[in-house]
């Protein structure tokens, strides 16, 4: 009986060395982020994970944290030493090239130029209904976090007071403070937190403005991830942010079925940002975010597809609004746009009333100088 226990009691001791060994061996191994993000995922949709699952999670954000810190604790710098993406040519950042539409270029392809024109035809006045009307309107609305609302409302104040501007254009503020990519994507986690879907506030918003739904026809769409150090370095950040601002984007065209174009913009320059709620070089990194939606609509990706010739439609036409990126005092080649430490807030990263002024001038002049924009715009020309 002795000998038995004793030979039980070595077997369990070596299951357990076993087992720790197995452990600290996962422990050492390098994280699987494609992994880590899926189950990041789950855990935010409400689906239980097993222990194992739950282990690799905790393992995940516990080294995205470290990270997060370190990138709490960079200095403000004036200048990154970064190239804006559409001062980048034939060079290359981390295997992408540069233009905002790749291969150097900064202006659509021909294939989505025509896109573009057939798109903003369909762009005209409507009732409450979404029918063509001569006393309709044409709502454009704006879709992202606090620095997107800060930005907007500021450009929507100058855009109501430039005569110019179409009368039939309705200017409404969807974008709302805490509510970034992933709180839009997933309004669940939102809820759950006791706070309203931001689609509710949208809804609400537009309710408050005398608008429809039928009457919404273009969105300017400027999107973020809260610390994205916890998403993995590039591109794995820049990836998530890209699927999120797709479910976004689906959500928007189901929502607003007269939805024809979507701008998209990238953040503005964070290398002063004191925190890491979104520092550099994940700012910057954005652009290629938005580069990809663009790209995989191009390739007929049927989830982003906005052409009912070639099946259901699941999203408007992808195009860049203005690029906002320039390296701090750097002047930018293009327009000498700089941006200097008063442009920002304390925290270095949401705009001050100067940050929101030069993205307001900057949209504005986009809408009324971009040959597709400026045809819905301005008004006609008589």
């Amino acid at each position: 009986m002795t000998a038995n226990r004793f030979r039980i009691g070595v077997a369990v001791s070596l299951w357990f060395l076993t087992l720790a060994a197995a452990w600290a061996a996962g422990a050492n191994e390098p994280i699987d982020w494609q992994r880590a993000q899926e189950l990041r995922r789950r855990e935010q949709r409400g689906e239980s994970l097993n222990e194992p699952d739950r282990a690799y999670l905790d393992r995940a954000k516990q080294q995205r944290r470290k990270e997060a810190m370190g990138a709490q604790a960079a200095p403000a710098r004036e200048t990154t030493g970064l190239i804006p993406v559409t001062e980048m040519g034939t060079r290359f950042y981390k295997e992408q090239t540069g233009g905002l539409y790749g291969q150097g270029q900064n202006v659509p392809p021909g294939s989505l130029l025509q896109a573009a024109r057939e798109q903003t035809a369909l762009i005209c006045p409507r009732d409450a209904q979404g029918n063509p009307s001569a006393t309709g309107r044409i709502v454009l609305i704006s879709l992202g976090m606090s620095n997107t609302t800060q930005e907007f409302s500021v450009f929507k104040k100058k855009a109501d007071a430039d005569p110019n501007k179409s009368p039939q254009v309705v200017i409404v503020d969807g974008a709302q403070g805490g509510m970034a990519a992933h709180q839009w994507a997933y309004p669940e986690v939102v809820t759950k937190q006791n706070r309203p879907s931001p689609w509710d506030v949208m809804t609400r918003r537009l309710q408050a403005a005398g608008v429809s739904a039928g009457e919404v026809q273009v969105v300017w769409l400027k999107q973020a991830q809260m610390g994205p150090a916890q998403l993995g370095a590039f591109p794995a950040h820049a990836r998530s942010l890209r699927d999120d601002v797709a479910i976004i984007l689906r959500e928007l065209r189901r929502r607003f079925p007269h939805l024809r174009l979507a701008y998209l913009s990238s953040r503005i320059y964070a290398g002063y940002a004191t925190g890491a709620l979104n520092p550099e070089p994940y700012a910057y990194e954005s652009a290629f975010s938005v580069r990809w939606l663009i790209e995989s609509q191009l390739a007929n990706d049927p989830n982003l597809n906005y052409d009912p010739a070639k099946g259901e439609v699941k999203a408007p036409l992808l195009l860049w609004g203005p690029y906002l990126w320039g390296d701090g005092i750097k002047p930018r080649q293009s327009d000498g746009l700089v941006w200097t430490r008063a442009d920002l807030g304390p925290d270095g990263t949401h705009p001050s009333d100067a940050g929101r002024e030069k993205v307001a001038n900057l949209l504005l002049t986009f809408f009324k100088t971009d040959e597709n924009a400026k045809r819905w715009f301005l008004k006609p020309r008589r």
